[in-house]
């Protein structure tokens, strides 16, 4: 009997010199490129929540500082939560801000308060966020009003934001 008709037509492929090598290769970069990609998470350097009058939202600003060929930042948040609803914090503010950080790569909310731009929160009431600043970032996101809240920013130091 015949080895190809034993086989009902089905076609055996023998392995080629170098196609184990070739599935080496590609399974070491396809670890490289996850490991990379899970551990290169820019670590937060700074944050703060505070409550509302009424207790119904949380606001949240965070520094993080990336690093890296190329990728180097240092970015701060502020985000809003609603203490009645189990939804994710929405972001309502973000800033690209100028170094250096006092402490960086590490949480460090006393020597890294502020982020780097001595940011404070404050409720003036219960629907009405005012967000003070100093120095020179770039307010590159910037929302007015959420779930019935304002959200006031305000630069206070001598030189204008960019």
């Amino acid at each position: 009997m015949d080895f190809e008709a034993a086989n009902l037509g089905r076609r055996i492929e023998r392995d080629t010199p170098g196609r184990p090598a070739t599935h080496m290769a590609t399974s070491l970069l396809i670890v490289v490129v996850c490991f990379f990609g899970a551990g290169c998470r820019a670590p937060t350097v700074w944050r703060v929540e505070t409550r509302s009058p009424d207790g119904h939202s949380i606001a949240i600003a965070r520094t993080v500082q990336g690093g890296g060929f190329g990728t180097a930042s240092i970015d701060t948040a502020v985000y809003l939560k609603s203490t009645r609803y189990s939804n994710a914090p929405t972001q309502v503010l973000g800033f690209s801000c100028d170094g250096p950080v006092s402490r960086p790569y590490v949480l460090d909310n006393v020597a890294n308060a502020g982020g780097t731009i001595n940011l404070k929160m404050t409720w003036l009431t219960p629907s009405h966020l005012e967000v003070t600043y100093s120095g020179h970032p770039d307010l590159y996101f910037q929302v007015l009003k959420i779930w019935g809240i304002d959200i006031s920013v305000q630069h206070v130091s001598g030189g204008s934001p960019r």
